[in-house]
């Protein structure tokens, strides 16, 4: 087939097989159903195949989601024998290809700090994180406490792809997000970081900090929550420095090394939630 170039299909996104040429000719598939949907005959004299042996990959690209099949319209009379059958991509199987979204996301901030100001950076990245933490809403009222208002935003981070975990330390507890959907883009936008920090400091209703980010190249993202005997105190100076005290020492036992190359970010100041416990 002529046309334009199209992206190459890395072979492992096919799936784990058993050797090479298994991987490459699922591959090999994958890559001529990125270029129009076809039958199994069609891409077994492409790849020099027999068709049941490109069945084969087929029903394992449909199996894992990659592809799916539709039935061929009929032009004419159809004969006998069960119909023709086309196969294409699915979103899924799209999304194996190489895609520019964090250099889309971060173009479309930087355009927004140029025509409406670092304030409006701020604003977006303090309503995106809110919006998080909103869907959980009602379950946020109804916990009993930290500790229980903490699972439910670690609950919330999970569905929306960080993996959370809460572990309990010595003198609290820490929030970790051993991954960040979009640690690329707030490599260039801290805002997003801190929008983050501040919403989890208004829906605890206590003080937090931030002690580690993948966006400053650390292993994972670790927000420290002081235990309930910190928490309860007022903000005040004495309180905060105990805090920053525990919290530093919570960060060497607990933290993994930094990636080479990269500033870690286990001093970072910590965020105070507003006067008055305010749920969300």
């Amino acid at each position: 087939m002529g046309g334009a170039r199209h992206p190459r299909v890395d072979a492992r996104a096919a799936g784990e097989f058993t050797g090479d040429g298994e991987r490459n000719t699922r591959a090999a598939v994958l890559q001529l159903l990125l270029e129009r949907p076809a039958t199994a005959s069609e891409i077994a004299e492409r790849l020099g195949l027999t068709t049941a042996g490109v069945r084969r990959h087929l029903d394992a690209l449909v199996d894992a989601g990659l592809a799916c099949g539709r039935e061929v319209p009929a032009l004419g009379s159809r004969g006998r024998g069960r119909p023709a059958r086309q196969f294409l991509l699915t979103d899924a199987g799209r999304s194996t290809l190489p895609h520019g979204y964090d250099q889309l996301a971060g173009d479309a901030l930087h355009y927004l700090a140029e025509v409406a100001g670092d304030g409006a950076v701020e604003a977006f990245a303090r309503r995106r994180a809110q919006a998080v933490v909103d869907a959980k809403s009602d379950e946020l009222a109804a916990a009993p406490d930290l500790a229980g208002r903490l699972q439910v935003i670690a609950g919330a981070l999970n569905e929306n792809g960080f993996v959370a975990s809460v572990q309990q330390v010595a003198t609290g507890r820490q929030l970790c997000q051993h991954h960040c959907p979009v640690a690329h883009v707030a490599e260039q936008f801290p805002q997003l970081c801190q929008a983050e920090l501040e919403v989890f400091a208004q829906a605890l209703g206590t003080r937090v900090q931030r002690l580690a980010t993948i966006a400053h190249g650390d292993s994972f993202c670790t927000t420290f929550v002081p235990g309930d005997e910190l928490a309860d105190q007022p903000a005040d100076v004495t309180s905060a420095s105990k805090t920053d005290d525990v919290a530093t020492a919570a960060a060497a036992q607990h933290l993994s090394p930094a990636k080479p190359g990269k500033k870690t970010s286990t001093t970072q100041p910590s965020t105070e939630a507003p006067s008055g416990r305010t749920s969300i």
